[in-house]
């Protein structure tokens, strides 16, 4: 077993790394074994009502568990005629919400473009934001610009104490995501009475399942009103999916086969049914097609016959799809499952 991963900053190289890592693995039996003999092979779309973009890697943050592998070095970016093209395939169909990340997806130079556009064919739009991007001098008018178009914000904060946070994402970072979560409650984020929704997403800074998503946000909830005045709506847990960064975490630490041992002897059959991949419909940077973002950090793209790339855009193929899975999958599946919406079950 590698101690670490071949490629760093080459997508290709280090995904075909991940996936061999991954596949010799012995501590659990393969994912789609699980899910054969669970009776839920193959796994397929049961239809696309989240249409997700990653519009590319340049972040202002260098997060140690960033499945992306996104930082402020990172050149791949999505350009306007990609962008163009997400937005003619969003108006063939009645998807509902259009789901923007990155990277830091407000620093693709299409991004405001991408949100007026889809407000403008009436869909929901959710911006997943590390919070201290809205403290850039370049974006000192983003969070009116967010509010103006009434998208929902998701924002990581790995905790809600500064230690913590700062260890995983940079010195400073803690007290620099409190501003900015304090300016978009000026704004009427959070405030149930605004209809501005501000989610929070917090994931486990050590190779472990997240704790339960109620008890976790009561606890943030207290805590973040009691020592910062700080408001939100909702907080959602996410499994660390064992890719990337988190993966060569794992590796470095020796903790790679204990944990992928974690996640199979969590799976959940009761979960799959509501994993994400089955609803969403991922477009990569270059315009790539996959059926999650993880799949996407991975080079995974829709198979089986769909089309792979956002030019060739075929709802009737997509919609029903047969899904791309591996054995980062357990991460989705495991306890009370994991999706960018949080738990499943």
């Amino acid at each position: 077993m590698p101690l670490t991963l071949l490629g760093r900053h080459n997508a290709l190289a280090s995904a075909t790394e991940q996936l061999k890592v991954l596949a010799q693995s012995t501590a659990h039996p393969p994912f789609e074994m699980q899910l054969d003999q669970a009776g839920l092979s193959p796994l397929c779309a049961t239809g696309i009502t989240v249409f997700q973009i990653n519009v590319g890697k340049l972040c202002n943050q260098t997060c140690r568990h960033c499945h992306v592998d996104a930082g402020p070095d990172r050149l791949e970016t999505m350009s306007l005629e990609t962008a163009e093209q997400c937005i003619q395939a969003l108006a063939r169909t009645d998807i509902p919400t259009v789901d923007i990340t990155g990277g830091a997806p407000e620093l693709n130079a299409h991004f405001r473009w991408l949100v007026a556009q889809a407000r403008a064919l009436d869909r929901h739009v959710i911006d997943r934001c590390n919070l201290s991007v809205l403290l850039l001098p370049s974006q000192s008018d983003l969070a009116e610009f967010l509010a103006e178009h009434r998208v929902e914000i998701i924002a990581s904060l790995p905790s809600y104490r500064a230690g913590q946070t700062d260890a995983q994402r940079g010195d400073g970072v803690f007290e620099k995501s409190m501003e900015a979560l304090r300016l978009l409650n000026r704004l009427g984020y959070g405030r149930p009475e605004s209809g501005l929704v501000l989610n929070l997403v917090y994931n486990p800074v050590g190779a472990f399942l997240p704790p339960k998503q109620d008890a976790i946000e009561a606890q943030f909830r207290k805590e973040l009103h009691k020592q910062h005045n700080v408001e939100f709506n909702r907080l959602y847990t996410i499994t660390n999916m064992p890719i990337s960064r988190f993966l060569e975490f794992l590796l470095e630490s020796g903790n790679y086969d204990q944990y992928m041992a974690r996640l199979a002897d969590a799976f959940n059959p009761s979960a799959v049914p509501g994993v994400m991949c089955r609803y969403t419909l991922s477009v990569g940077w270059d315009g790539r097609l996959y059926d999650c973002d993880f799949n996407q950090m991975l080079e995974l793209s829709v198979d089986h016959g769909a089309p792979s790339h956002i030019r060739d855009f075929d709802p009737a193929q997509l919609h029903r799809r047969r899904i791309m899975t591996r054995n980062h999958c357990y991460g989705c599946t495991a306890g009370s499952g994991s999706s960018c919406g949080g738990t499943v079950t």
